[in-house]
């Protein structure tokens, strides 16, 4: 009994920096793999001679694989426990994404990609279900801002660093570029043993299907399908939209705002998590700014465009983690991992399907902008849900940030 307790035990506020530091690693790996593709793409495509669907496939692939693989990482959770998922998961991003550098010719480098987003999927529902083994409750929303910002710095670092900075140190090979990415993240898989909680596989199996019947499944996965729907759907027509209103010149530093504007929107979150997640009003007004500010893009000019899509970015990304440090605030802690797969299910199938079906429409009328009256309109329809959310723990509250929760309005 005292040796399970001690396993069980949340870290003492003195030991609570070396487990953010894994938190935080962790998180960086939840985007670094997906996003160094598009600035090695053109490197890959001249050398694969890849055409320009299977170029963008190298980055949609892995986003599409984040909502494929949230069912087996759930599966992992029930039988294996989160920390013993997380590490398994790592190790077949790795796999995959150093697979991608070693890739003779096309299909073994979509396969080594599909292998990467799975083993990125299996991550994502496994950081939720270890903050309440690892985290006292009053830690549990600051555990979600760290690793979110570690995932949010892996996507500014992922695109940023790339090319400037490794690329030339590896003598310009897109090859060892990838698997110099790939390769740490073994060290933080081994890392995760360290702390001497959780080790032990759970008890009992537990249920790891999506609990359709939970409202704040289906709830949740909607609006985070409107949160990314937007980002994924804005970084990827953005040089189109640029080139149509005739400042294709400034894509360079509208990406570079866009995108950094999540790092602070992260930043931000740090600061007011504890303060800010739980509460649905600032869930309803992120959500209703974001689709302000992706309107702005169409229909404004100039750098107030490219403003109005910074503004959608920063609000979206404070967006993110107010959905995703839900569910182990509102259920018990071997509910959330499939509550956390069953809104990633949700959430990146529509941001992968909602950006695509925008393209498919902006094709056949001529003009990019119908593709972001898509998911304005998707955002628009899914907004109400938002005012719906029933925020109250589904069992009697034990600290003072339950009990905030279950008076929110």
């Amino acid at each position: 009994m005292a040796e399970h307790q001690a396993a069980t035990t949340p870290p003492p506020p003195a030991r609570l920096l070396p487990v953010a530091v894994l938190l935080w690693l962790s998180g960086v790996y939840l985007r670094i793999p997906v996003l160094v593709a598009p600035p090695l793409a053109p490197f890959i495509g001249e050398e694969l001679a890849l055409s320009k669907a299977l170029t963008g496939a190298l980055t949609t692939l892995p986003i599409l694989m984040l909502a494929i693989g949230a069912m087996p990482g759930s599966l992992a959770i029930s039988r294996i426990g989160p920390r013993n998922t997380l590490a398994l998961a790592m190790v077949i991003m790795v796999i995959g994404s150093a697979s991608r550098g070693l890739a003779p010719e096309t299909l073994t480098l979509m396969i080594a990609s599909a292998v990467m987003g799975l083993g990125v999927a299996m991550m994502q529902p496994a950081l939720p279900a270890l903050l309440p083994r690892w985290l006292q409750p009053h830690h549990l929303a600051l555990g979600t801002a760290i690793y979110m910002n570690g995932m949010l710095m892996g996507e500014f670092i992922g695109a940023g660093v790339t090319l400037p900075v490794l690329m030339p140190l590896l003598d310009k090979s897109w090859r060892a570029t990838l698997i110099a990415w790939s390769l740490p993240a073994l060290l933080v898989a081994t890392a995760l043993f360290l702390p001497r909680r959780d080790l032990a596989r759970p008890v009992r199996k537990a249920a790891w299907l999506p609990d359709w019947s939970n409202p704040l499944t289906l709830k949740l996965g909607l609006l985070l399908g409107l949160s990314g729907s937007m980002f994924f759907g804005l970084n990827a027509y953005m040089g189109n939209l640029l080139e149509q209103q005739g400042q294709f010149d400034k894509l360079s530093e509208a990406l570079f705002w866009f995108n950094i504007a999540q790092v602070f929107a992260s930043l931000t979150m740090l600061k007011f998590a504890r303060a800010w997640v739980g509460r649905r009003t600032l869930i309803v007004t992120m959500a209703t700014l974001s689709i302000l500010g992706t309107a702005g893009t169409i229909a404004l000019d100039g750098w107030w465009s490219i403003a109005s899509a910074t503004l959608m970015s920063f609000v979206a990304g404070i967006l993110l983690i107010l959905l995703v440090a839900l569910p182990p605030l509102l259920v018990r802690p071997e509910e959330t991992g499939r509550l956390s797969a069953g809104t990633f299910l949700v959430g990146y199938t529509l941001a992968f399907s909602v950006p695509m079906l925008g393209g498919l429409l902006a094709d056949w009328t001529g003009d990019v902008r119908h593709a972001v009256l898509v998911m304005i309109g998707y955002s628009v329809v899914v907004l109400p849900l938002a005012f719906t959310l029933d925020l109250r723990r589904k069992e009697k509250s034990e600290d003072g940030v339950r009990r905030r929760l279950s008076s929110d309005p």
